[in-house]
């Protein structure tokens, strides 16, 4: 039984039953290499994703950054260049996000990245005023 979202508002019920009944999506946030932007993109797009929000972010993980050479002076590269890719979508569609991530950002090498599922309660789109699944 699928209770209209409208309801659920009305009522100040909480993430608990937006859990129960269904109404819950996902946000996928992944941290990858810049220059496998584009094909994540594109395995994305080929799963019918349509939407997403790109950042330029910073950061290390294993790799604890690396040492470079520039006009002859030796120095420590801490924080490495990523790509932050986030995007929201329907329960059932996690699954062949993650795995087109994966299939776009993989190298096999350390610092590939990071992908982070979490759920979202309530989507609302300013423009429409729509809720939940329609505002994606």
């Amino acid at each position: 039984m699928i209770i209209p979202r409208r309801r659920i508002r009305q009522r100040g019920e909480s993430f608990r039953l937006a859990r129960k009944f269904g109404v819950l999506m996902k946000k996928i946030v992944a941290i990858i290499k810049p220059f496998k932007l584009d094909d994540v993109r594109e395995a994305l797009s080929a799963q019918g994703i349509s939407g997403m929000t790109v950042s330029e972010v910073k950061g290390f993980g294993r790799q604890k950054g690396h040492t470079e050479l520039y006009r002859g002076a030796e120095y420590v590269v801490d924080f490495l260049p990523k790509a932050k890719i986030e995007l929201v979508v329907r329960d059932q569609d996690v699954d062949t996000c993650v795995e087109a991530i994966i299939k776009g950002a993989h190298t096999g090498k350390i610092g590939d990245g990071k992908i982070f599922v979490s759920d979202i309660s309530r989507v609302i789109r300013i423009r429409t005023n729509e809720e939940g699944e329609d505002a994606i």
